[in-house]
């Protein structure tokens, strides 16, 4: 009869034990997830400024250093072969490219959450010509505070932010920002 009054065995309490502190760590966890989006929602994109410098790999093994582009308007683009938007842009993207790229100005794209072969058949896909390669470990995504794909940054010939271009863009959008910078530097 005292059966009932008996406390558990200590197996069965281990099992609390261990269940309790299980789902407290997912608390915390989902907590720290929850705040962590909450936080990055509240910096946005630099819109001004110097443009955060970075190296990129190439899917062509080539480095491409912002830095080393002073001089010229460069415009960079956050992408993935996923992303039904990057897909809609991406044949403004080459076209700017060919008309711009003797005229100073770099384009180069930077690949979100991808593995290697969707990029380069994106890539391949969309006749894609300009630098592109993978952003390893989101240093160059969380370096521009980018909340998804696509976006695109135009910088100046000083290595400042003087654009930012949330969602698609269009081959017009993109001229107008580079041709203001290329007048705006031919009459310095």
């Amino acid at each position: 009869m005292n059966d009932f009054l008996e406390t558990p065995p200590v197996r069965e309490r281990r099992l609390f034990s261990l269940g309790s502190m299980v789902l407290v760590t997912g608390i915390v966890f989902a907590i720290a997830v929850v705040g962590f989006a909450l936080a990055r929602r509240n910096e946005s994109q630099p819109t001004s400024g110097p443009a955060p410098d970075f190296t990129l790999t190439t899917f062509d093994s080539e480095q491409f250093r912002l830095s080393d582009q002073r001089g010229k308007v460069v415009v960079i683009n956050f992408w993935a072969s996923w992303c039904i938007p990057c897909r809609d842009e991406a044949p403004a993207l080459q076209a700017t490219w060919e008309r711009y790229r003797d005229k100073g100005v770099i384009l180069v794209g930077v690949d979100y959450a991808d593995t290697d072969k969707d990029a380069r058949e994106f890539i391949k896909e969309f006749g894609i010509t300009y630098p592109n390669g993978p952003d390893i470990g989101i240093k160059i995504f969380s370096a521009y505070r980018t909340q998804g794909v696509p976006e695109t940054f135009v910088i100046d010939q000083d290595g400042n932010i003087a654009q930012f271009l949330y969602a698609g863009v269009t081959e017009k959008q993109l001229g107008s920002a580079i041709d203001r910078l290329l007048i705006k530097n031919s009459e310095s």
